[in-house]
């Protein structure tokens, strides 16, 4: 499967797209697809990763800045943007990687690739959670200022009250990229066969 150029700019615009109309509300009724994003930009534009990957950071932390200033907060003061929030590069860049990994293993439709994709997810999210979690939860202040104290107990609770959540919703929305996907591949073997009958009748006419 190789792309051109002007289908890794489409694809890019898409999933920017998705990113900016989810990421506005983490816990809105639309949940944040910023994970699934990388996910699937890392399968898609494996090598574009020089440009779509600090693009589409950038546009993260652009969101996240007109989100918080947008509620008259200062965006270096939000609770959310503290050294933790710089982790969010290696946590993003893992779901990338997974998606890169998968993209490198595709053959093709098959119950071997459901199976890596599966695991990909799987892997991607809980190696990005724990990046993105524990760095708040160990590195933050803001996890202080209420009061709570840090210990690896308290961090394996915070970890388990978070983490199905942020798996469900990566899997909802890589299973829609994935059907996508599959849809997109089925009708272009239409028209690939549908040429080739043609254009064999054409030789036999």
């Amino acid at each position: 499967m190789t792309l051109s150029t002007p289908q890794r700019a489409g694809i890019f615009a898409i999933l920017a797209l998705v990113m900016a109309a989810t990421r506005v509300n983490h816990f809105a009724a639309l949940p944040d697809a910023s994970w699934a994003v990388f996910f699937v930009a890392g399968f898609y534009l494996r090598g574009s990763v020089r440009w779509a990957f600090p693009l589409l950071i950038a546009l993260a932390v652009l969101i996240d800045f007109i989100v918080i200033t947008g509620q008259g907060m200062d965006f270096w003061s939000h609770y959310c943007v503290s050294i933790a929030y710089w982790f969010l590069l290696p946590a993003y860049f893992s779901l990338w990687l997974a998606g890169s990994w998968l993209r490198k293993n595709y053959a093709g439709i098959g119950l071997r690739e459901f199976g890596f994709l599966a695991a990909a997810v799987l892997a991607a999210v809980s190696v990005c959670y724990v990046i993105s979690n524990g760095s708040y939860y160990w590195l933050s202040d803001s996890w202080l200022t209420a009061g709570n104290t840090r210990s690896f107990g308290g961090w394996m609770e915070n970890l388990g009250d978070w983490y199905l959540p942020y798996l469900r919703t990566s899997a909802m929305y890589v299973s829609i990229a994935a059907l996508l996907h599959i849809g997109v591949v089925l009708v272009a073997r239409t028209f690939e066969s549908t040429a080739r009958a043609a254009g064999a009748r054409s030789l036999r006419g």
